[in-house]
């Protein structure tokens, strides 16, 4: 895999996940989710590595206009809400005889 390949769809799935933290509702998402596919394959066939940077450069800048302030973070997952809550108490392992008798 190229190194431009791999570029290109990190962009592609950053930006489905900033339209994803402006939208929280998929079936709204959706629509956003296959526009955003359609830009990214109406440049599929760029073979130019100068318009190619180009096109990288600008995906990036549009990435960090339209970055939200306060993203969604689902409640379970690290830095949510429910993140941690409740969790099992850690496994209690008792010493060794040789130290309580020692007590």
């Amino acid at each position: 895999m190229s190194a431009t390949r791999s570029a290109v769809m990190s962009l592609y799935r950053r930006a489905l996940n900033t339209s994803l933290h402006w939208t929280v509702r998929r079936d709204l998402w959706r629509v956003q989710a296959l526009n955003i596919r359609d830009m990214f394959e109406a440049n599929r066939d760029v073979t130019d590595p100068r318009q190619l940077s180009k096109l990288l450069q600008e995906t990036e800048k549009t990435l960090q206009k339209w970055k939200h302030p306060d993203p969604y973070v689902a409640p379970t997952a690290p830095g949510g809400s429910k993140y941690e809550r409740n969790m099992p108490a850690p496994f209690f392992t008792p010493p060794p005889k040789e130290m309580v008798d020692a007590l």
